[in-house]
């Protein structure tokens, strides 16, 4: 659903004047109008418009998720509903079908609503459902990425970046106009929503939006031939896929050439779905590989926590503790036995949240071989067979044909 002029629903809690808009009514020098109800450009307009939705959402029995404000629930004895709001844009869904057509009813009758059916197009995002599952993808919007760079007749890649090759700020000649590097680099990342098989690609090249360089543009234009060659791969969510989280963290040593900081990676399964992923350069250089790893242990152990109580008020608590895995040992015992901590302790102290996690059984630590460790594609350039190898496991297939 969505709602026309969604701010001007919104009721003011100040005092606030204005000007007469020109040709309103003449009026004396000097006069002004008191605003009664929210208008666009206001500051204080977003805010005063979700207050309202809000309290008008908690008249109707849904309660506010606590781990998530945009997020309001309803369980009834006959389902549950759930609904999502981004702004002026609504998705509801849930099992209670009766429910769902008296909430809807009640939105156009609170606000004007325009109903827009079954969901099938969600901020740039294309949504293809079915009894064997959901598909997420961004092919239209790939395609006119892929006509903003100018790329219609260029040749794909079977890579988002080149094997063994660093980047670096002071590296080649200037772009003389950098609006279309940064154009181009804030679409990418808007697409790793549904791409996370690039996620570490856009991260390097996010790096140098300040001043970038011939050599950058290139590896943009890389990653963008790249999504020529598989515009029609998007995130695949089967419907019987157990709801159990796993998580996989990595971390690439030294990987920043100009910092020499390392690269953090990991990513969150419910079942078999790919929900949650993240590549990233850490704010700190480390003094040993056993460091980096440790630090990108305690990044995925807040997004564990957070999922873990997401799940448990959706209806889907967690049993047992949730297995974070790595691939080195070191770490792990780090995060498990206090005995090492001459190894870190000029680690900074939210770094060691994660042994708090661990001895609360929030978290297990198994280690997992490096072949078959999945966030490796968020740390580091990968080979044509390791990559595809490990783009599979993410769940990013094409277009499933029963959908």
């Amino acid at each position: 659903m969505d709602v026309k002029n969604a701010f001007l629903h919104g009721d003011l809690k100040e005092d606030i004047y204005m000007t007469p808009p020109p040709g309103l009514f003449s009026t004396p020098s000097g006069d002004v109008c008191k605003l009664k109800r929210s208008l666009y450009g206001l500051k204080q307009a977003p805010r005063a418009w979700f207050d309202k939705f809000r309290s008008t959402l908690l008249g109707f029995s849904f309660v506010q998720i606590q781990y998530d404000s945009s997020l309001f629930l309803c369980k009834t004895s006959k389902g549950i509903v759930i609904l999502l709001v981004y702004v002026d844009d609504i998705v509801i869904t849930g099992t209670d079908y009766a429910l769902i057509s008296q909430l809807q009813d009640y939105l156009q009758r609170c606000f004007h609503m325009k109903d827009l059916g079954s969901l099938q197009y969600f901020l740039g995002l294309e949504v293809y459902s079915s009894s064997t599952g959901i598909f997420l993808t961004q092919h239209k919007y790939i395609r006119e990425l892929i006509a903003l760079a100018g790329l219609q007749d260029g040749r794909s890649v079977d890579t988002p970046l080149e094997v063994n090759v660093k980047y670096r700020h002071d590296e080649g000649d200037l772009i003389s106009d950098p609006s279309l590097y940064r154009q181009l680099v804030g679409s990418l990342n808007y697409l790793t929503i549904t791409r996370p098989d690039i996620s570490f690609a856009v991260q390097q090249v996010s790096q140098f939006m300040q001043a970038p360089r011939h050599l950058h543009l290139a590896a943009v234009r890389r990653i963008v031939r790249y999504l020529k060659g598989t515009s029609s791969r998007g995130l695949f969510f089967p419907a019987n896929s157990p709801i159990r989280l796993i998580a996989y963290s990595n971390a690439d040593w030294t990987g920043c050439s100009d910092t020499r900081r390392s690269v953090t990676g990991w990513c969150m399964f419910l079942g078999t779905s790919l929900v949650s992923w993240k590549s990233k350069k850490q704010d700190r250089a480390s003094k040993s590989s056993t460091e980096s790893e440790y630090r990108a242990m305690s990044s995925p152990c807040s997004e564990i926590v957070w999922l873990r109580g997401l799940l448990g008020e959706l209806g889907f608590p967690q049993k047992g503790s949730t297995p974070l895995h790595a691939d080195n040992t070191s770490a792990i015992q780090i995060a498990a036995n206090l005995v090492f901590h001459e190894r870190t302790k000029h680690i900074e102290v939210d770094c060691h949240s994660i042994r708090e996690s661990y001895d609360a059984q929030v978290i297990s630590l198994p280690h997992i071989p490096t072949d078959l460790q999945i966030a490796d594609v968020f740390t580091k350039a990968l080979s044509k067979n390791r990559h595809h190898f490990l783009v599979d496991k993410l769940m990013l297939v094409d277009q499933p044909t029963s959908i």
